[in-house]
């Protein structure tokens, strides 16, 4: 997962990257006594390799995997086991290539809370979280952003609705 070619972009399988995150968070994404399993679902497209810096590309794909799996754990709190069985958690991890820009777009989305305006609105900045004392430092998507904007050229945008859930789209150039 952490590799050493941090110096010089390599070319690399985003798929790969993204099923070692979720490897590392598989202990998160398991039921336990107060909700069921969280589902990962995989609507992988056929991705060119990528040129990056792929441990970094993962840490952005960690940042926003644990946020959802934290929204979801959060939404979970008012519902009882069966409810959320009968409505179960989920992330969708959707990867896609356009190829008039040239560029790998990679789509995660819960269904968790979702996030109002006044948030989405900050949801990059430095040091804004939502989370309690404690619990977040509100650098993981603000370095996020930095990895993919200025590390790599590419984009990192939000997509939320209150009730609906949330959805990350890190567009990356494939050179």
């Amino acid at each position: 997962f952490s590799r050493s070619d941090e110096s010089v972009k390599v070319a690399v399988d985003l798929h790969e990257g993204i099923e070692s995150t979720l490897m590392i968070l598989k202990h998160r994404l398991k039921a336990n006594s107060e909700r069921p399993e969280i589902e990962i679902i995989r609507e992988y497209g056929n991705l060119p390799s990528i040129e990056c810096f792929a441990g970094q590309l993962n840490q952005v794909f960690m940042n926003i995997l644990s946020n959802a799996i934290e929204a979801l754990e959060e939404s979970s709190q008012d519902k009882t086991y069966d409810r959320i069985q009968s409505q179960p958690n989920q992330i969708r991890i959707s990867t896609t290539f356009d190829p008039n820009q040239q560029q790998a777009i990679v789509r995660i989305a819960d269904n968790g809370p979702g996030m109002s305006a006044e948030i989405q609105k900050q949801v990059f900045a430095h040091l804004f979280t939502t989370k309690p004392v404690g619990k977040g430092t509100g650098l993981g998507l603000s370095i996020s952003r930095q990895i993919v904007v200025e590390k790599h050229g590419g984009y990192l945008s939000c997509e939320s609705a209150l009730g609906e859930g949330t959805a990350f789209i890190v567009e990356i150039p494939v050179k």
